[in-house]
């Protein structure tokens, strides 16, 4: 399925903060909130987390591409990539968030999968922190969080379009009618 939201999977490698480009991920359950991804079996985010047991999921703006690109171009067995952002913590020790990104989850491992090229792992979120500059009458606004979305196979970045409209209301009058 795509498009795809990209974001930097935040883990603890050799005791230093890592951060891995990641579009394999999706929203699982509302209460409790679990999401679900995708981890390559050589991945050492994927060895980090499944020994730490949680990470952070951070959501980067469009303008942050580059760096976004970078951190999956390049493994953390042999690239240090602590420095390439400025991080902060919640209540979760191992789960190292990224300043910039404009909104950012902390996350605890419940369950895990493995299938023959990549381990799911399904997550509960147990803290969220978002940039105040993003919210539109008290709520988060997709367009001012300004999330990278990834399509595959043609491997390209893009941003949201316009509002279409408004979900479980907009068919109501098709509703009516039956």
């Amino acid at each position: 399925m795509s498009p795809l939201p990209t974001v930097l999977l935040g883990s603890m490698v050799n005791g230093r903060p890592n951060f891995m480009n990641l579009a394999f991920i999706s929203l699982v359950c509302w209460d409790p909130p679990l999401i679900s991804m995708g981890l390559n079996q050589r991945s050492a985010s994927r060895e980090a987390i499944l020994k730490n047991r949680e990470f952070s999921v951070n959501y980067p703006s469009a303008d942050m591409v580059k760096v976004t690109d970078y951190c999956g171009l390049v493994s953390a067995r042999d690239t240090d990539k602590s420095g390439l952002f400025e991080t902060f913590y919640g209540s979760l020790r191992q789960a190292p968030m990224i300043t910039a990104c404009p909104l950012s989850f902390e996350c605890k491992v419940v369950e895990v999968h493995d299938f023959k090229s990549h381990t799911c792992i399904i997550s509960e979120i147990v803290g969220s922190h978002l940039n105040k500059d993003c919210l539109t009458d008290g709520k988060a606004d997709p367009k001012k969080i300004n999330p990278l979305l990834m399509t595959m196979p043609d491997n390209h970045y893009w941003t949201l379009g316009d509002v279409v409209d408004t979900a479980w209301h907009c068919g109501l009058e098709l509703k009516k009618k039956k």
